[in-house]
């Protein structure tokens, strides 16, 4: 595999881009080597610089569900685009998105549109700390929710990659209004929320966890979550950016049939172009300016562009079947790796939720942060390479996940697992 510009590109970007990238992972820190500058991407495929073709895995971290370069995304897209690109007022897109919204995802009466995911989780934190007067939050180790000061305690994603705990910049008085708690277990959870209760403003969590790698939820976590909260009045907020629209169009409080008080939203819902969105019960959507007290604010939030790109990803996701076909040809990547490994008697723990699909190179089980720090990374390096080296474009990391898009054909699932057939005995 050639990959000569790739890497005269990246030595010149670290000139002029601390590490050379605008986002962590992307620097391939965790697997070795430079990173691939991509050209271009249609479908399920990736085109790099150097002429390099991949089936994507990434996805762009999430948002691609329906491939790259969808036609009737790319026209929705374009027709807006030729109406101008940035009003800064109110345009009739935003409110079609949001009632699309409202209409889908249960526990959302009311919805701010913002411009990412962790702009949307910064916002509805604020907010629930000023429904409840209350100033402390409670997260779960493992959990990552944005790059915002109080959220950078034991997260995940990029921060697990790197190996940084808590990022520094971080004044010590704004984590400590930050409690952590292991993923999955409700034992050290109540003892933290019955000693902290009074404090506690809100509790936030993946649904399904995303940037420890995948994994799901217990049965009776987030059933859990959703008593011992109404039982405090403390405000359950699920982040639903990576999961909203994924694993179900009604994101995993559909699936999982818990209806959170605040959801935050993101990536798909702008199928492909920068958004997010908090949203939740109108009680508490009330207290936002200027409806209330409780000030955010964002140039391009409900940008037109973003919105239209958006809307259509929606309006596609809701065509019959679409799910399902995806739920069959996730099901049967997952079945087809899971096979490979146990084959070549390499240790592979795998999970899954839907599109959502998990592998880590360890026993297992892995429930929690704990279990998938015990993940065997310098494998997945090499697992890595070895499908990269196959055209397979797999996250660079072993905390992420991998994921399927509609674009996906049977033909390149079935080229993925070949590809895992001949990289799992090389990793013996």
């Amino acid at each position: 595999m050639k990959t000569a510009q790739s890497r005269a590109n990246f030595k010149s970007a670290q000139s002029v881009i601390p590490g050379g990238v605008n986002s962590p992972v992307r620097a391939f820190r965790s697997v070795g080597g430079d990173p691939l500058f991509i050209k271009q991407a249609k479908g399920a495929m990736l085109e790099d610089i150097d002429s390099n073709k991949f089936v994507d895995y990434v996805l762009s971290w999430g948002p691609m569900i329906l491939g790259h370069a969808h036609a009737e995304v790319l026209r929705a897209v374009l027709s807006a685009i030729k109406r101008g690109t940035s009003y800064g007022a109110p345009c009739v897109g935003e409110v079609e998105l949001a009632k699309i919204i409202v209409k889908t995802v249960p526990s959302i009466e009311q919805v701010r549109l913002v411009n990412s995911g962790t702009e949307a989780v910064m916002s509805a934190i604020r907010l629930a700390r000023a429904y409840t007067k209350r100033d402390s939050i409670l997260k779960f180790d493992g959990c990552y929710h944005g790059h915002a000061d109080h959220l950078l305690v034991k997260a995940g994603s990029g921060v697990a990659t790197l190996g940084i705990p808590d990022s520094p910049g971080v004044p010590e008085s704004f984590a400590r209004h930050t409690l952590t708690a292991p993923y999955n277990d409700i034992k050290t959870t109540e003892k933290l929320i019955h000693k902290h209760a009074r404090e506690l403003g809100a509790i936030i969590v993946e649904p399904v966890a995303g940037n420890m790698g995948v994994v799901p939820p217990t049965v009776e976590f987030l059933q859990w979550l959703r008593m011992i909260t109404d039982k405090y009045g403390i405000l359950l907020i699920f982040d639903e950016v990576i999961t909203g629209f994924r694993v179900h169009v009604g994101g995993a409080q559909t699936l999982y049939k818990v209806l959170p008080d605040l959801t935050c939203l993101g990536k798909i819902i702008g199928g492909g172009l920068p958004i997010g969105a908090y949203g939740g019960r109108k009680d508490i959507m009330q207290m936002i300016a200027p409806a209330g007290p409780v000030y955010q604010a964002g140039t391009l939030s409900g940008n037109p562009v973003a919105v239209a790109a958006g809307l259509e990803t929606i309006r596609q996701l809701k065509k019959p079947g679409v799910y399902k076909e995806l739920e069959k040809k996730s099901k049967e990547l997952a079945d087809g790796l899971g096979e490979a490994a146990k084959y070549a008697k390499i240790p592979f723990y795998q999970t899954r939720v839907g599109s959502m699909l998990g592998g880590f190179f360890t026993e297992g089980p892995v429930i929690d942060y704990a279990g998938a720090k015990k993940s065997n990374t310098a494998r997945y390096a090499k697992f890595f390479h070895g499908m990269l080296n196959h055209g397979i474009y797999l996250a660079p990391s072993q905390f992420e996940a991998m994921l399927l898009s509609t674009a996906h054909t049977n033909r390149q699932i079935r080229q993925t697992i070949v590809a895992a057939q001949e990289v799992f005995p090389t990793l013996r």
